[in-house]
């Protein structure tokens, strides 16, 4: 399980030995905001929501000295960093720059396996005969992204992508750190049991609570013993905490879910204002899975209300698969209703997920258009898509949409 088998291509086979590489972007979106514009070098650049009911996406490490950090709330990150710099997030721009950096990741493996935008599993087994060891790899490839990009980047390099990616958070900014075979668990053992992958806030507390505050002791303990306090991931973490993971690279990773959530800048209180909410999420979540020739079989609505508590259902169906804005309106409006409390709305999100190749089909819902109306409305669908294509999304645009979009303050997208 820690080999790769590779056919010299004359019938033979020979094996060696497996190392994965994890390459992270340091504060990608805030490094990319000082790269183009020099005054914002040395300074606490925070790229997110710039309302006070926006979320903090990426904060440079300027800004990470006065404690703020992704997912915190631009206004908690106003009062920790009062003279940081905020900026609106340019997805599509960094979109392109990854691109730049997945092409410089295909110049030294096959296999690679992106996380997001900013960070990817490489396996570069085998490479290192090339080099002087595999730390002269990861040294390489930094290089390469600073010279072409002139972005930093961190990495890590071990026997299996737990370690990798653990490694390349051990040295930040600008880390390289490998975790060699045989010194898995001398290295684990002293770290803090948050650094095991997927221990979150809750879990940590619950594990702290019991005793357990490092991998080691985790290590130490044994399935039966963590049970009662994780379940069923008791197994997992027992492995992980030795340095055991047999996960290989996923080069063909499917996308599997679609969603969009909107944080508004006033909070929705009456019905028609969420009704045309959803409606709009319905319109940018059915425009994503026909980009991708989508539909999904599980519709789910998230309602987070102004005392902060969030709420999600879900709705599943064999019979049928979403990708229409109406259908996509109607599953979220149904959900709505089904919701079991009052109070206004600060947040809403749509997510579409067990997704697979779209398949043409008749009217589901009662309150659909008939089939004729609705293969003219298709028609009528495809071609502003290609419209937006050629001239952005706001070009064309249908009247609800034009109306809705005004008052959305805040945009986070998932996908």
């Amino acid at each position: 399980k820690l080999y790769n088998v590779i056919t010299d291509g004359k019938g033979g086979s020979f094996v060696i030995r497996r190392w994965i590489m994890h390459v992270d972007m340091d504060a990608f979106y805030a490094s990319v905001e000082q790269r183009d514009n020099p005054e914002l070098r040395g300074r606490p650049v925070i790229v997110g929501g710039t309302s006070d009911r926006g979320v903090v996406a990426t904060a440079s490490y300027e800004a990470r000295a006065y404690g703020v950090h992704s997912a915190l709330g631009t206004k908690k990150a106003r009062q920790l960093c009062p003279d940081g710099i905020f900026l609106p997030p340019r997805i599509a721009y960094y979109r392109t720059i990854s691109r730049q950096i997945r092409k410089i990741f295909e110049g030294y493996s096959p296999d690679i396996e992106p996380l997001s935008l900013d960070e990817a599993f490489l396996d570069i087994s085998g490479l290192h005969g090339h080099y002087k060891d595999v730390l002269e790899v990861g040294r390489a490839v930094k290089r390469d992204i600073k010279e072409q990009t002139g972005l930093v980047a961190s990495a890590g390099i071990g026997p299996n992508k737990f370690l990798a990616k653990l490694a390349s958070d051990l040295d930040k900014p600008d880390g390289l750190v490998c975790i060699p075979y045989g010194k898995e668990e001398e290295m684990l053992a002293p770290l803090p049991v948050r650094k095991i992958w997927g221990v979150g806030k809750v879990t940590e507390n619950r594990l702290l609570s019991a005793g357990y505050d490092t991998i080691g002791s985790i290590a130490a303990a044994s399935p039966d013993k963590l049970r009662p306090l994780v379940g069923n991931q008791a197994e997992r973490l027992y492995e992980l905490a030795h340095g055991r993971d047999y996960r290989r690279v996923e080069t063909t990773q499917q996308v599997k879910s679609i969603g969009n959530e909107q944080t508004y800048e006033q909070d929705l209180v009456l019905q028609e204002d969420v009704d045309r909410q959803l409606r709009l999420l319905a319109e940018e979540v059915a425009h994503r899975l026909r980009k991708h020739g989508l539909m999904g079989r599980t519709m789910t609505l998230k309602i987070r209300y102004n005392d902060f508590t969030t709420e999600t259902r879900s709705e599943s169906s064999e019979s049928m698969g979403l990708y229409t804005e109406e259908q996509l309106y109607f599953s979220a409006r149904k959900l709505y209703a089904k919701k079991t409390r009052k109070g206004s709305v600060r947040l809403l999100g749509v997510t579409v997920s067990k997704l697979q190749t779209v398949i043409i089909q008749d009217s589901l819902f009662a309150e659909e258009p008939t089939t004729k109306k609705r293969l003219a409305e298709e028609k009528v669908t495809t071609a502003i898509d290609k419209l937006q294509e050629r001239f952005g999304r706001r070009a064309v645009m249908k009247g609800f949409l034009w109306e809705a979009e005004s008052s959305v303050k805040e945009v986070k997208e998932k996908e």
